[in-house]
């Protein structure tokens, strides 16, 4: 029955696509409901902030997959747990674990690419209950076999690998708990990879300085970060936002023919946008699937639904925190398009097309890049203290924001249309986003190395007698340096495009290694 139950855990964490990517699938969330299976519910909200710190920078952008670490972390705490050895040994098991399971994923969306030709088919035809049923049925498979894979693991391995784990000497166990604590690194630079750039670099810095010098917590961080990217925002374009003339909002427009409630449909469906990603089109058959209820209503013959199926069925992929806006704008040219008769209809997929790229750069830093990266922070930080406070903080700091605004997005995208890129535009209010996002994230990714990395040395220099304590003279002069120094190492060969893969692999070894030559601790 115990096993049965983490596998359920496993395949709720693969069902995260139909759930609107709120990040219930993470190690953070997961660890915790594998530990309480288990009878060790603190043991398992510490190894799932373990491994979130390892596995933050983990996130699938367009079509980038990363390791899995659903099937890995869940994996890698219930065998740690089971064998009672702890993070040290979760990490070690996770991280390769992760990377198989990322190969079984990346094949199951090549084999998804398959299915387009019936979702053509099923739109040609007009009929969009079918194509409604084999996306969802599509997006059931991952869940279906990730959760296969996951009980004939424990059912065949937990066993063995307790055997295993019991005569693992326990020098090899201290190397692996350093090496966990040099692993959070490539988390800190893969987010850094993205954000990191010469006119932000000062905040990725200050918030080190308040971490490692001041010992500030990491909500007063995030929260001076949000004040600072306040204060910095309206200076820098004030000037610009004082010449703009305010906008002529005249625009008589025909009575909706779409009700709260149908638009809100729009807005659940989308939750299942990324349900039947795959390599071929990513998320189109998501984006068909949200507008249905728009299409069976305005449309009354076979042959303009399967029109606007097919149109909505074309490559679509964006940031899925933005994809509400893009929903309502086409659903509002999509009833242009059943009133007049000179609207040209290949004009919503190039509205689609031009929003794709600008949304997903701006909602995927201002998610992915700040509020990820500052919930993660605050929950980590209080979950690797045993508080069951961190999950549910990191949960709902994401969320409430997140699942407000993409709601809201729906509506202003239907109602407003284009005119509302326009207001924006002419506002200031992207611009005024993506730089308050990049100063909040650096910040709360700056101060993560002191604060989170336990890595220190325990090497001594002078003579014999009267040794000195290195970890004690570089606290003198700039604390936290070394799991900064590791951090921008990592960096550096993430810009020289190494894989992470080996990243992983090449942290395992240097902790492992300075551990058994005691140059880290």
């Amino acid at each position: 029955m115990t096993f049965i139950l983490i596998t359920l855990i496993a395949m709720f964490g693969h069902s995260e696509d139909f759930l609107g990517t709120t990040l219930l699938n993470r190690p953070l969330v997961l660890g915790p409901l594998v530990g309480l299976v288990l009878g060790d519910f603190t043991q398992g909200l510490i190894i799932g902030a373990t491994l979130e710190l390892i596995f933050m920078g983990n996130i699938k952008v367009g079509a980038a997959i990363p390791p899995d670490v659903i099937t890995g972390g869940v994996l890698g705490t219930a065998f740690a747990i089971i064998s009672g050895k702890g993070p040290a040994v979760a990490l070690a098991l996770a991280v390769p674990i992760s990377i198989l399971a990322e190969m079984v994923v990346s094949g199951l969306f090549i084999f998804r690419s398959g299915f387009n030709k019936k979702f053509t088919e099923y739109a040609e035809q007009g009929d969009w209950n079918k194509l409604q049923w084999l996306h969802i049925l599509s997006g059931l498979l991952k869940p279906l076999l990730m959760g296969l894979i996951t009980f004939l693991a424990l059912l065949l391995g937990a066993d063995v690998m307790k055997s295993f784990l019991d005569q693992i000497p326990e020098w090899v166990n201290t190397g692996l708990q350093v090496a966990g604590n040099i692993l959070p690194a490539l988390g800190f630079a893969l987010l850094m990879n993205v954000m990191f750039n010469k006119k932000v670099a000062p905040y990725f810095f200050l918030g080190f300085i308040l971490s490692s010098y001041l010992k500030l917590p990491m909500i007063a961080i995030g929260a001076l970060g949000v004040i600072i990217a306040l204060i910095v925002t309206s200076m820098s374009h004030k000037e610009t936002e004082s010449e703009d003339e305010p906008g002529n909002d005249e625009s008589a427009s025909q009575s909706p023919s779409f009700t709260k409630s149908e638009i809100r449909s729009i807005f659940f469906r989308s939750l299942t946008l990324e349900a039947n990603f795959n390599f071929e089109t990513c998320q189109n058959t998501g984006f068909a699937f949200s507008m249905i209820p728009v299409i069976r209503k305005i449309y009354k013959t076979k042959e303009a639904i399967a029109l606007a199926l097919k149109r909505h069925l074309q490559f679509f992929n964006t940031s899925p925190y933005g994809s509400t806006l893009i929903l309502g704008i086409s659903a509002a040219m999509e009833e242009q398009n059943s009133r007049a008769k000179d609207f040209n209809a290949e004009s919503i997929n190039g509205v689609k097309l031009g929003l794709m790229g600008p949304l997903a750069g701006i909602f995927d830093s201002l998610f992915w890049g700040t509020l990820k990266v500052i919930a993660a922070g605050i929950g980590t930080s209080l979950a690797l203290k045993g508080n069951i406070a961190g999950p549910l903080l990191f949960v709902l700091i994401f969320n409430i924001p997140h699942l407000l605004l993409r709601y809201q997005l729906t509506f202003i995208g239907y109602n407003q249309g284009n005119k509302f890129l326009q207001k924006i535009a002419s506002s200031h209010v992207m611009d005024k986003l993506t730089s308050g996002a990049a100063i909040v994230g650096l910040m709360v990714v700056g101060a993560m190395p002191a604060l989170l990395m336990n890595i220190k040395t325990p090497m001594q220099i002078g003579s014999s007698g009267s040794e000195i304590s290195l970890q004690g003279i570089l606290d003198q002069i700039v604390p936290g340096i070394i799991p900064l120094a590791l951090t921008f190492l990592v960096y550096f060969f993430l810009k020289k495009n190494i894989k992470t893969t080996w990243l992983l692999v090449g942290l395992l070894l240097l902790g492992f290694i300075g551990s058994v030559l005691h140059v880290f601790a």
